[in-house]
């Protein structure tokens, strides 16, 4: 029997994407987004039965109005950037944490047992340990980065004091085809891409040695799909990402390489609150989720690239 599902955050990359599969197979879906950094343009081709409440997730009476005939909640809404964190933490800490308490008391209020948020790797910082496991300590380095560990706890809290079934997934660099190049805070590769195909030089922050572990947006969404099947959510944090080290100069060759570009980065400065090295352990998302990642992270660069635009 289909079910109905809140997406938080609804129009945004990876929620416009939880939204499309669950319409797919005939569940019904609310959006909740203020299309601050969402678009419009990610949810009008979407089929089936779908109710898009604009309103923001700070909001008791908006999330309210969005959780009525709701039994399940995807929470992806968030300020997404580490940048614009360090600018305006008390903004960023208003979307990105009371946000997320008021998703679960208004869950919680309506009878909803069952949420999964958008978490972060993030939460790791620098510390040099690699590769990155659930039980490690956590260690910030941005604003940003402490709401996301702040809503763990609360999720985590909220299964242990009221019975909810909470997971917490932490993405680390997930791309594909929907990202918004435009964006004053856009993430790496959609960045490239636009630079690559204009003939202009793409930046890198820092000499390009640092690593990245990559996740298609399309394996994202099928590790909440698990996470929503989950019979064993109570609070937990799970890695969510392939498990393996790209470096950002190879990023780069490869994106050259496939759209025939031969035009070289340049280099600025690293960025506060970015990390050096990242790279995941995902035998829990293994084991709790019986989920794996399947998109190679080339495979799924020729898809970002070949659908480049289609959603601008």
């Amino acid at each position: 029997m289909p079910g109905r599902f809140l997406v938080t955050g609804g129009a945004g990359f990876i929620g416009s994407s939880i939204a499309e599969a669950l319409l797919a197979r005939g569940d019904r879906v609310t959006v909740l987004d203020d299309f601050s950094t969402g678009r419009e343009a990610n949810l009008s081709a979407l089929k089936g039965d779908l109710e898009v409440v604009r309103g923001d997730v700070s909001s008791a009476d908006d999330v309210a109005r969005a959780l009525r005939d709701v039994h399940a909640v995807f929470h992806e809404a968030a300020i997404p950037s580490v940048v614009r964190s360090v600018a305006e933490p008390e903004v960023a800490d208003r979307t990105n944490v009371h946000g997320t308490i008021c998703v679960l008391e208004n869950a919680r209020r309506a009878g909803v047992k069952r949420v999964v948020f958008a978490a972060s790797a993030a939460a790791y910082g620098d510390e040099p340990t690699l590769p990155k496991r659930e039980d490690m300590t956590t260690h910030p380095l941005s604003p940003y980065a402490v709401a996301k560990i702040a809503s763990e706890h609360y999720m985590r809290v909220y299964a242990s004091l009221h019975g909810m079934q909470t997971l917490s997934l932490r993405y680390f660099n997930v791309f594909g085809g929907r990202q918004d190049p435009k964006s004053e805070y856009a993430a790496a590769i959609p960045r490239f891409v636009a630079a690559l195909k204009s003939g202009a030089q793409p930046t890198i922050f820092g000499d390009g040695e640092q690593t990245r572990d990559f996740c298609h947006v399309s394996d994202v969404v099928e590790a909440n799909l698990a996470a929503m099947r989950c019979d064993s959510a109570r609070g937990q944090a799970v890695n969510i990402v392939r498990g393996e080290i790209t470096m950002v100069n190879a990023l780069v060759q490869m994106l050259s390489r496939i759209l025939k570009a031969s035009v070289l980065p340049k280099h600025e400065a690293e960025r506060p609150g970015d990390i050096r090295h990242s790279c995941a352990d995902i035998t829990l998302a293994r084991t709790l989720l019986s989920w794996s990642p399947r998109v190679l992270v080339e495979e799924g660069l020729k898809e970002t690239v070949a659908g480049f635009g289609a959603h601008a």
